[in-house]
């Protein structure tokens, strides 16, 4: 049987408990603050039923207060086994109605790519911070958007980049800004795996955007700027298609060179047909670090030429809501703000734009 995407992604994970990095643990910030901030999940697919909104439930800041979706029948299904109130179920026609729910702070947009501009702006309009999954939109253009609506209502702005926010992916940059092995000179980084149904909308242009490049290639392209700290100056891009009718609209294989202004390089690699791929390697002027499997919902393991890592495996989902809670009731930007969010999709672009010219494509 060919492995979805959810449970290609979703591996066991060894406990919840440890969050971020030199962080307390959010039942401590939450007594502390003395507060909790509401979360409306807008969209009911796969991400947001099988591990949102079960993370909701591994909080200590962050709670749901309301959701957002097309199926009413998905809405009845949340109020029952998550009590919130029924009229705290809005349809994507209805979300400005939400100006008038003070129990919901925040909405986390986890609707297709392409959608992502339209929801997270009525967010923001309706008063409420907007935490929206990656990529951030369809184009670089509806970032900068986004982006200004916020800026506009006053409200936050953050992009899901969870990995920013595990352990593992947390120690790798430590690794790397601490120099434990000299300055960093390539990064490998690559995640595929063999997609499923052929009608669902990651394989429609007109709602993804893009293909596996968009889907999964964008945690490769965030790794690399994260681990330089720098963002890329030369980029050279192939695709390779061997399901031309499954494929029609996007992308199915992409690989890709990236060239950063210290002479760091990331070599890298997305599929939607390619089973196991899922790694990170890091190599530095006097050794590295490794993760495998590396972007996993949980159960990543790795190593440094040190030793092997051994860190809690926490909620990752949880833990990435509970650090935005902590920006809104602290007042403070995220580390993953929508110039991040813009910044990548502006490096999708170019790389996209690498493989319709066939040749190296500058950026500014």
């Amino acid at each position: 049987m060919l492995q979805n995407r959810r449970s290609f992604l979703r591996t066991a994970t060894a406990g919840v408990g440890a969050t971020l990095l030199g962080r307390r643990p959010a039942s401590a910030a939450a007594r502390s603050l003395g507060k909790t901030v509401g979360f409306a999940i807008a969209g009911l697919g796969s991400l947001s039923m099988n591990q949102l909104l079960p993370a909701l439930r591994r909080t200590g800041i962050a709670r749901l207060a309301g959701v957002v979706t097309g199926t009413p029948g998905k809405g009845r299904r949340v109020v029952d086994e998550y009590g919130i109130p029924p009229d705290a179920v809005y349809s994507y026609d209805t979300m400005h109605r939400m100006a008038d729910n003070a129990d919901i702070d925040a909405v986390y947009v986890v609707t297709p790519n392409v959608l992502h501009l339209e929801h997270a702006v009525a967010a923001a309009r309706a008063g409420k911070h907007v935490l929206c999954e990656k990529p951030m939109a369809g184009s670089s253009d509806d970032c900068e958007t986004m982006i200004r609506e916020c800026g506009d209502a006053g409200v936050k702005l953050a992009i899901g980049y969870r990995c920013q926010f595990e352990p593992h992916h947390r120690e790798c940059i430590r690794i790397v800004r601490d120099g434990d092995f000299g300055p960093l000179k390539l990064v490998e980084a690559g995640l595929g795996f063999t997609i499923g149904d052929p009608a669902q909308w990651r394989l429609r242009r007109d709602l993804a955007g893009g293909g596996a490049l968009m889907d999964v290639g964008v945690y490769a392209v965030q790794t690399c700027r994260y681990l330089t700290g720098e963002e890329p100056v030369r980029i050279t891009a192939t695709e390779a298609k061997t399901d031309p009718v499954k494929f029609a609209e996007v992308d199915e294989t992409v690989a890709w060179h990236m060239e950063f202004p210290s002479g760091a390089v990331g070599s890298c690699t997305c599929s939607y047909n390619a089973q196991g791929l899922n790694r990170l390697a890091g190599h530095c002027a006097g050794g590295g670090f490794t993760l495998d499997p590396a972007y996993s919902y949980g159960g990543l393991q790795g190593g440094s030429s040190h030793g092997r890592f051994d860190f809690d495996q926490p909620d990752q989902f949880a833990v990435q809501m509970d650090d935005f809670a902590r920006c809104i009731l602290e007042d403070r930007e995220s580390i993953v703000p929508g110039d991040e969010g813009l910044r990548d999709l502006r490096v999708l672009e170019a790389i996209y734009e690498s493989i319709r010219a066939g040749r190296p494509v500058d950026l500014k």
